[in-house]
């Protein structure tokens, strides 16, 4: 049991969140954790994105800004293809970041990148969500270094130079 001391006549109730809209969006990763396949025949890679900023193909818009998606990467499991292609996936990431040997997962953190959204329908409930399905390096302003991006503070790789 856990004492509230609490009054929702005083808070507006949360709106259920609707999936993204599908496109590609400026994204940073800000956790990451390695979980058990729902099967127990292997583990996963887990990792969260924040939402920095629109893509290329959303129009610009504030709402999304903070909002998360999740990625898996089944990076351990018997079936030696779906190992393959979360390899890749973690490949993608890698050279989308410009981090090709992290020797953590916390390395690829609160660095820029472009993430592809997807809408799915879910199986269980026939409800859409969203799948990320793709990643690409954050465009880089004219003038800009690669290297200004990486090592400025998270909060200044929103698109705008680096100070």
């Amino acid at each position: 049991m856990v004492l509230l001391n609490f009054n929702a006549h005083e808070v507006p109730p949360a709106a259920p969140l609707e999936p993204l809209p599908g496109g590609r969006y400026l994204a940073i990763i800000t956790e990451s954790g390695q979980k058990p396949n729902k099967n127990g025949t292997g583990e996963y890679l887990e990792l969260v994105f924040q939402i920095i900023g629109s893509g290329p193909d959303v129009p610009p818009s504030e709402e999304y800004n903070g909002r998360k998606v999740w990625a898996r990467l089944n990076l351990y499991h018997p079936n030696a293809t779906t190992v393959k292609i979360a390899r890749e996936e973690l490949s993608a990431i890698c050279h989308a970041t410009g981090i090709m040997t992290p020797g953590d997962s916390s390395d690829l953190h609160n660095l820029p990148l472009v993430i592809k959204v997807a809408l799915k329908k879910r199986d269980d409930n026939g409800e859409m969500s969203n799948e990320v399905v793709g990643f690409e390096a954050r465009p880089v302003a004219p003038g800009q270094s690669t290297q200004s991006v990486k090592d400025s503070p998270f909060w200044k790789r929103d698109g705008q130079p680096a100070q």
